[in-house]
């Protein structure tokens, strides 16, 4: 059996297609990578440029050419930060389905970090000991925690190189006060993410991603390493790359390039990764650095391979009969459980705050609670008209605990969770009666600004605090992280509940 696996990242596109053999091995036929930098200005003005749409359609067209090519089963193709953090980033994967044929996955900073690691799991040799496994991207940080058995604590930074770049607004060379500046941003962002990382503990850090692995390069080039290209399992010490990072520092983007290890295409940035590196392994207390060669591909390809054969965690079986079968339902389709979790988290926030407001009980409490685990199931058909692709999943798998009018309005729930709310023209809408018509209403609009609350899936939001007022209902957003986008998609799909409550909703940060 040949899987491929595209990774669409924000600094490159790359792609990896094996052949299966058994367990988790595979066997490498071949390994494609273009440096897109789709996210370039995406972290500045949260579009992804014409230029970076078509070369990054035109670069997966390609692929997926060499993948027929080589007779692939299956292509799984995975976007993150860059594609997560765009207005138009659905855009973006809806050209994808059309003009390439593929049916991407919109992945989360946290599940990225988890497949990195199962990855790492693999190219390098853990015993009885615990890792920190970071990997530097065009727009997030990975950093994940974890042993030979577990990942113990995973997440996503926002800091990437395309990101820091973004932020500098130039490629040349940083004066002192601009470094400063840098590393200042920098640990502000890190800190509580690697002090955690601390809290759970380890015994060495790795290091993978190509800004990390070109940086290792450059410091064993120095060393006279008989094959500083090939770096998996190598050991680069602190002292070097700080000394790396001060030349990187000092010399424009032309002058870089010439430095052995650092690849053209890598000039415009490589400086600020080797300056993010260099902070987190000071704050993570370290002098040294192991190096992966291994990335989020194989992490895809490897749960590719165990979601064949794993059963489902017990953790995930439920309290009762109904969430048994939602949580069921969302593991069967490939949904990211714990990320919808978090949706139901913030849509009962609301339907609790706003129960004087709109008057409904527990059957429909109970409702948005187990309609936010299971809203996406669609993805796993097609991306494209999903929502309608999980009202019919959820209306034919005859989900235990559930009567069939709840069925139905559960399935509504997920067809309206995104697209147009609710009309009166809709054919399906029209045959419910009065009373699922008001549940539909008012659930769906609840669902879709918990949705659109975590835009970036990084589940950011942790409390909502709503303020009803005459005309007005005003919705206050606490968050430690910068949730502009998360409050731009939720004000932007707020209608059907304005609507339903009959006052102009603004969402904004508390």
């Amino acid at each position: 059996m040949n899987l491929a696996a595209i990774d669409i990242g924000t600094n490159s596109i790359h792609m990896i297609i094996v052949k299966i053999r058994s367990g988790n091995h595979f066997d490498i036929l071949m390994q494609e990578k273009s440096m897109v930098k789709l996210g370039v200005g995406v972290f500045a003005n949260n579009l992804l440029s014409p230029k970076a749409m078509e070369d990054g359609v035109a670069t997966i067209k390609r692929y997926v050419q060499l993948a027929d090519q080589y007779g692939v089963d299956d292509i799984i193709v995975s976007a993150t930060s860059a594609t997560r953090e765009a207005k138009n980033g659905r855009e973006f994967l809806d050209r994808l389905i059309h003009e390439a044929g593929v049916s991407p996955k919109l992945i989360s900073g946290k599940e990225e970090a988890k497949l990195i690691f199962l990855a790492v799991k693999e190219a390098i040799s853990i015993k009885k000991e615990k890792i920190l496994v970071l990997d530097i991207g065009g727009g997030s940080t990975e950093a994940v925690v974890g042993d030979k058995n577990q990942v113990l604590f995973g997440h996503s930074m926002k800091l990437g190189v395309l990101r820091l770049l973004d932020k500098i607004g130039h490629q040349n060379a940083l004066n002192e006060e601009e470094q400063e500046a840098l590393k200042s941003q920098i640990r502000q962002a890190a800190t509580k993410i690697m002090e955690k990382a601390l809290e759970t503990g380890f015994d060495r850090v790795v290091g993978t991603s190509g800004t990390i692995r070109s940086l290792a390069e450059a410091c064993l080039e120095k060393k006279d390493n008989p094959s500083p290209e090939s770096v998996n399992a190598e050991e680069v010490q602190l002292a070097d790359l700080i000394k790396l990072r001060d030349k990187l520092l000092e010399l424009p983007p032309e002058k870089r390039g010439e430095i052995p290890g650092i690849s053209a295409n890598r000039t415009d940035a490589i400086h600020l990764g080797a300056t993010l590196l260099v902070e987190l392994l000071q704050i993570a207390n370290v002098k040294s650095l192991t190096i992966s060669d291994a990335s989020l591909r194989e992490g895809m390809i490897i749960h590719h391979i165990e979601k064949q054969k794993l059963p489902i965690g017990e953790e995930n079986q439920g309290k009762n009969l109904k969430e048994k079968s939602c949580f069921w339902l969302a593991n069967r389709y490939e949904t990211e459980l714990e990320a919808k979790k978090h949706v139901s988290g913030l849509a009962l926030q609301l339907f609790d705050q706003l129960k004087h407001l709109h008057q409904a009980g527990d059957l429909e409490r109970s409702m948005l609670y187990h309609a936010a685990l299971i809203y996406d199931v669609g993805l796993f058909i097609k991306f494209q008209d999903f929502h309608k692709h999980s009202r019919y999943i959820i209306n034919n798998s005859q989900l235990r605990g559930f009567t069939n009018e709840e069925i139905l309005v559960l399935g509504h729930l997920a067809r309206y969770h995104r697209k147009k709310g609710p009309k009166k023209r809709h054919k399906r809408f029209k045959k419910l009666s009065a009373v699922q018509k008001d549940q539909v209403r008012l659930l769906a609009g609840i669902l879709r600004i918990a949705i659109g609350l975590d835009k970036t899936k990084n589940q950011w939001v942790q409390n909502i605090y709503c303020l009803p007022q005459k005309n007005q209902l005003q919705i206050q957003v606490f968050s430690v992280e910068n949730v502009t986008l998360e409050i731009w998609e939720a004000q932007r799909f707020s209608d059907t509940l304005s609507k339903y409550l009959k006052r102009d909703i603004k969402i904004e940060v508390g």
